[in-house]
């Protein structure tokens, strides 16, 4: 969203937002707003045929935020409108991490514990290995496989994921 329109959401001036944004730029990184470049702001301004650029506030590129940088907003701002939205951000946080229990990775984790610990225990109990049944070699052989299979399940959780959100054209930066 360009910054006009987030300062009417919000209930402050333009410049006021842009003033705040300024003031807390250390909260505002490329992945939370950018500015549009020229070649953007002159493609922009002929795709919404503005005949006054000037009365429509738009002297200036605009900035624009992405959803991280919407949010970070509320922060800065101070208006009654942004301090109820950031407060509404903090409880729907808070909901939603509620609803998550425990993320797919420290259940993997947690169930690769636990089978370890029965593995242990089982082989603890039967010292001798010739002493074990037929049964208990099968379940000793199987919580071995699960555990290698929640080894790699683990491996694979780790790993990184690909960035969502606005992605940098590195030709135009330049």
């Amino acid at each position: 969203m360009i910054d006009r329109d987030l300062a009417e959401i919000y209930g402050v001036e333009t410049r006021a937002l842009n003033q705040a944004v300024k003031r807390n730029s250390e909260r505002f990184p490329s992945d939370f707003m950018f500015q549009l470049t020229d070649i953007e702001f002159q493609h922009w301004k002929s795709q919404i045929v503005i005949s006054n650029a000037v009365n429509l506030g738009l002297r200036k590129k605009p900035f624009v935020f992405t959803e991280l940088g919407v949010a970070m907003l509320s922060s800065v701002l101070n208006s009654k409108t942004a301090i109820q939205i950031n407060m509404n951000i903090m409880r729907t946080f808070v909901a939603v991490r509620n609803m998550l229990p425990i993320s797919p990775v420290d259940r993997v984790s947690k169930l690769y514990t636990e089978l370890q610990a029965l593995k242990d225990y089982i082989e603890e109990v039967f010292t001798d290995y010739n002493d074990i049944n037929e049964d208990t070699r099968l379940q000793i052989e199987l919580i071995n496989q699960s555990l290698a299979e929640l080894h790699i399940d683990k491996k694979q959780n780790s790993k990184p994921k690909n960035k969502i959100g606005y992605l940098t054209n590195k030709k135009e930066d330049e």
